[in-house]
């Protein structure tokens, strides 16, 4: 599995918070994906989760997350869709092929690299969805898992 450091440039984001069951990121990325579509704004990048905590530390119902999209254009919150810029970042990347429920050896890797390679992890995990699931098999996803990281 290969990590490399990268920049993430800034970006203005569509996004919405939740909390509870990992079930519901479909139908969150529809909404996201939904806003953008309705208002007219260009989509800058797939759609992805940030998350603060996992099931292993919490009750599934407990797990906050958010799911966004990067875009380009005016735009104004709106329901639960909200708008921030984030601004750029060092991150620590890998590129996962397979089921969402196995990608922790793909995070624990990226954890483990930034420890024994003198980085801080400095922000939650970020998921980029790569392939849909809708029109991909299970171990034939690709995503892209990074932590942010500053070196020490």
């Amino acid at each position: 599995m290969e990590i490399v450091e990268k920049k993430i440039g800034e970006r203005q984001i569509a996004y919405i918070s939740y909390k509870g069951s990992f079930e519901e990121i479909p139908v969150l990325i529809g909404e996201v994906v939904g806003y953008v579509m309705a208002k007219g704004l260009q989509m800058m990048g797939p759609p992805f989760g940030v998350f603060y905590n996992s099931p292993q530390e919490v009750p599934v119902e407990e797990v906050m997350y958010e799911i966004g999209i990067p875009f380009a254009g005016e735009a104004e919150e709106e329901g639960r869709v909200k708008i921030k810029t984030e601004p750029e970042k060092l991150v620590l990347s890998t590129i996962y092929k397979g089921p969402y429920s196995e990608c922790g050896t793909a995070i624990g890797a990226l954890a483990e690299y930034a420890y024994k390679n003198g980085y801080e992890i400095i922000g939650p995990l970020t998921e980029t969805y790569l392939s849909d699931p809708n029109e991909t098999p299970e171990d034939q996803l690709v995503t892209e898992e990074w932590f942010p990281v500053m070196k020490k």
